[in-house]
């Protein structure tokens, strides 16, 4: 396992976030269609829309995917490295909600059947323990984050458009320092 140096500061790690520019959550590229910096930058953007008060959450859509990016090739642990990289940063509950989608995932493909999964997503949830069985279920809806998990992974899930046009990485500095003042 490689050794991941968490980011110390916003701009450290807005340089993390930049790197993610042509880098994808498969080695060879066979799974979503766009970079992690367009999947993330998607992801963020709906969730400051739909989301605007809460900026923890669009937060966490920005960096949900940079496991992918510290430990190339691990699926399954990328929402824990993702979570473990920025909790000094940004706080428990972000880095929570990073660790949460995978779950949420899981959640949602046990108990919404017309959620759209992307084929990418679908492969990748077995490796992830597949769908919950009901005992889970019931853990994660009491969960007091379940809310927040299920709408970052639905925007995780819409965030994979290619060619969508998404505000530039540097517009999300004052928001990152914000949530990093707080912690």
């Amino acid at each position: 396992m490689p050794i991941v140096v968490p980011p110390r500061s916003v701009a450290e790690l807005l340089e993390l976030l930049a790197d993610c520019a042509d880098a994808w959550d498969m080695p060879d590229r066979s799974g979503d269609p766009v970079d992690l910096l367009d999947h993330d930058r998607q992801c963020a953007q709906l969730l400051r829309r739909d989301h605007p008060g809460d900026a923890e959450l669009q937060v966490a859509g920005l960096v949900h995917d940079i496991g992918h990016k510290l430990v190339p090739g691990d699926d399954a642990g990328h929402g824990r490295h993702g979570a473990d990289a920025v909790r000094a940063l940004l706080g428990d509950r972000v880095a929570r909600l990073v660790e949460l989608h995978i779950p949420a995932k899981r959640y949602l493909a046990a108990a919404d059947p017309g959620h759209d999964l992307s084929p990418a997503s679908r492969r990748t949830l077995i490796a992830q323990g597949g769908a919950m069985d009901p005992a889970e279920r019931a853990a994660f809806e009491a969960d007091p984050e379940f809310a927040a998990a299920l709408a970052l992974r639905r925007a995780d899930d819409a965030g994979k458009v290619v060619g969508l046009a998404v505000a530039p990485l540097e517009t999300w500095r004052a928001t990152l320092a914000g949530v990093a003042a707080r912690h």
